[in-house]
């Protein structure tokens, strides 16, 4: 897992009462818009999307007050809590649980402070808005791409789950349902998101499973600790698929360690989550649920990936 390396850009300041938030602004009655971010884990994914909505906050003169909940639905709830003594003017959730939204949610409309959701929606009546990514499609492009290499062959594949609850659940379900008939799931574990895990499952997988053909990992940087399992066991054969588009995930489809990832970029997803909070809180007219773009890379296109995380702080 990549740690928070970099993501002070905007963020430093003072913890708060056990509740990991860090501000880069002074108290919310201080200035115009004060956005509160409760990101949900510490991932490459998590760290350049909290990187994108800090380099936007600051380009559209927001201040920004941000808490983690480390995949913890009990901290994510109590992180909105204080978000809410903070009286930012809303708070954007990547949350860790789809179940858990239902408290944080309504203890921000008691409060009479808006949520804005990334990655995933809810009832649109609930919430100031959301940029989702489509994750069961996500999964689908995965899943498309092994029915397409597969053809004509009956093959077996494993899944390398993220945590469950929330994205990964929506990133597996796609994937599984999209599978054609001659793709058999002959392992399905979650590795809570956590590299290290991951390596774990995977030479547990193929161990189980040495006729292993395809994996699907719910993250790219699962993925190369399970290219590290399978290679280790002799299985360079096993062609994985995944998710993010990150940088080092291109590097490996071009020297062949993976074989597909889809492109669902967190530096636009927090852009987009940022402007249009700022919209919807001044009535503007904006989409109330925006999609971020989801595209399938393989080696042929992978040159022409969109850019995943901020660069130099852009």
């Amino acid at each position: 897992m990549a740690s928070l390396v970099g993501v002070g850009l905007l963020l430093s300041g003072c913890l708060l009462s056990g509740c990991g938030l860090e501000s880069s602004a002074a108290p919310a009655d201080d200035g115009p818009i004060t956005l509160g971010f409760v990101n949900g884990g510490s991932t490459e994914f998590h760290t350049c999307l909290q990187e994108s909505i800090a380099n936007t906050a600051k380009s559209n003169f927001a201040r920004l007050v941000t808490a983690n909940s480390h995949q913890d639905a009990a901290q994510e709830l109590s992180n909105i809590q204080a978000m809410i003594a903070r009286h930012v003017d809303a708070i954007i959730v990547q949350t860790v649980n789809t179940n858990a939204l239902k408290s944080d949610i309504a203890k921000a409309k008691k409060a009479h402070i808006p949520i804005f959701l990334t990655s995933v929606s809810a009832d649109p009546s609930d919430i100031l808005g959301a940029v989702v990514v489509d994750l069961k499609a996500v999964g689908k492009l995965d899943a498309d791409w092994i029915e397409d290499d597969a053809v004509g062959r009956e093959v077996q594949v494993a899944v390398i789950a993220g945590a469950p609850g929330a994205a990964s659940d929506l990133l597996v379900g796609g994937f599984a349902e999209g599978l054609p008939a001659n793709a058999k799931v002959v392992a399905n574990q979650p590795a809570m998101f956590v590299a290290a895990k991951a390596k774990i499952v995977a030479a547990d997988m193929i161990k189980a499973h040495p006729g292993l053909d395809y994996a699907f990992v719910a993250n790219e940087e699962m993925a190369f600790a399970a290219r590290k399992a399978f290679d280790a066991a002799g299985a360079k054969g096993v062609r994985i698929v995944t998710v993010n588009g990150t940088d080092e995930a291109l590097a490996a489809l071009k020297d062949g360690r993976f074989a597909a990832t889809v492109s669902n970029s967190a530096k636009d997803t927090g852009e987009l989550a940022v402007t249009h909070v700022i919209s919807l809180l001044r009535k503007e007219k904006v989409e109330k649920i925006a999609t971020t773009p989801a595209r399938l890379v393989t080696k042929a296109n992978a040159d022409t990936a969109p850019l995943y995380c901020p660069s130099d702080g852009l």
